[in-house]
């Protein structure tokens, strides 16, 4: 299925006392107390023991950050799962699945097509129009729902690796370049005069890898500094003169994964030259 890498870079599994201490959410014993009767609790922490005795390892946890006391414990939380029977690809970046899911009613079961991108560290979500996720409502549904969604996944791998190989040859000139940039940036920023960074910074390279002009390098450039920020624009000023100060790197749950699935749509669009518009 993959090109067999000589390097065996992969995320050490995580065990499930890992896994509370980064979502504790995960093992909630019950739903949130006041959810509706028709609602069909089947608890994630045994989602992923099935996940485990299917072949998918949990790599990465994180949960919602919530104010209030009552939703702690039962918030939205996710979960990213590799398979040690799927290689890498050219030892660059390996298929996850990634798993959302809440004891609150405020997220259905769902199940997205991801990729973690070793050299940076960077794990993304794929937009629909390449996976369409699976969402599986709390209403009498059970855990084998959750385990058959998996394995569409592994079906759709193929397909995934192609649109990689696509955006690899999509060479950009430098007016696309920028148009992604500028529009990557108003995901984030809805008032890109004032945001605290100009649409240049998002091309700047970290690390030499991630050099290049096709569409691949340029939109994980940009997807990395949106999500992690740690930039400083000293061209920028706010209206009262103070300088901006770095970029925040983005720590909610939903938009983390708002920004990664808008993101990869717009690469999806340059892949198939469409326009992205760029109205104010």
């Amino acid at each position: 299925m993959f090109t067999t890498s000589t390097s065996s870079v992969r995320r050490p599994e995580l065990a499930d006392d890992q896994i509370r201490a980064l979502a504790p959410s995960v093992f909630a014993a019950s739903p949130l107390p006041d959810v509706s009767q028709r609602y069909a609790f089947v608890p994630t922490a045994q989602i992923v023991s099935r996940l485990r005795e299917s072949g998918w390892s949990p790599v990465l946890a994180s949960e919602q950050i919530v104010r209030l006391d009552n939703r702690r414990g039962f918030q939205k939380h996710l979960l990213r799962f590799q398979r040690s029977d799927v290689q890498p690809v050219a030892g660059e970046y390996s298929p996850e699945l990634v798993l959302i899911n809440s004891h609150d009613r405020s997220s259905a079961y769902q199940l997205h097509a991801g990729l973690f991108r070793f050299v940076c560290g960077n794990g993304m979500i794929i937009a629909d129009a390449t996976f369409e996720r699976v969402c599986i409502r709390h209403s009498g549904f059970t855990s084998d729902e959750v385990i058959d969604a998996s394995f569409k996944l592994l079906d759709r791998v193929p397909a995934i690796t192609a649109r990689v190989d696509a955006f690899k040859q999509r060479q950009l000139n430098d007016s696309e370049i920028v148009t992604f940039a500028e529009a990557a940036l108003r995901l984030r920023f809805e008032d890109t005069k004032n945001a605290p960074i100009n649409p240049h910074r998002l091309l700047d390279c970290r690390r030499d890898a991630d050099e290049g002009n096709d569409l691949w390098h340029v939109f994980n450039r940009v997807q990395e500094h949106l999500l992690r920020g740690g930039q400083r624009d000293w061209l920028r000023k706010r209206e009262d003169g103070r300088r901006f100060p770095r970029t925040r790197a983005i720590s909610g749950l939903d938009q983390n994964i708002r920004l990664n699935r808008e993101l990869w749509n717009l690469a999806e669009r340059v892949a198939n030259n469409q326009p992205l518009v760029l109205a104010e």
